[in-house]
């Protein structure tokens, strides 16, 4: 796993934002397979980002775009989902959507869920630490 600092960090997301404006200067962000745990992502644009593969645990996404971005794989335990518009067309995989879909049945109760979705939600990688929902 490759290891950033934060000014390594800051220096990828300044090239990406030139990127982003098709400046020739400009580059893609690509934190696959980076160990990002506990980093300050806030406000960060990581439209189109590749962050796959990537520890994210406990970093904060608050406010992140994550339009586009590629979480295939990443860990997010633990970290802070940024709920706006900007996080609607991630691509994950389904060990994030379980866990998104479990926290969100927890929340609003079972009752508006199907039997699948309910079953889907409990294939949750935590459900040992957690409990089963039950309909």
């Amino acid at each position: 796993m490759k290891v950033y600092t934060e000014k390594k960090i800051q220096n990828v997301l300044n090239l990406h934002k030139l990127w982003l404006k098709n400046d020739k200067e400009g580059l893609c962000a690509n934190l696959s397979d980076a160990n990002l745990k506990s980093a300050n992502l806030r406000d960060a644009d990581l439209s189109n980002a590749d962050l796959s593969n990537a520890d994210l645990s406990f970093a904060d996404l608050s406010f992140a775009n994550l339009s586009d971005a590629n979480l295939k794989n990443a860990d997010l335990d633990f970290s802070c989902w940024p709920l706006w518009c900007g996080s609607l067309t991630v691509k994950t995989d389904n060990k994030l959507k379980v866990q998104l879909l479990y926290h969100i049945i927890s929340i609003i109760g079972t009752d508006f869920f199907t039997d699948e979705q309910v079953n889907f939600a409990n294939t949750f990688h935590r459900i040992p630490e957690v409990k089963e929902l039950k309909k």
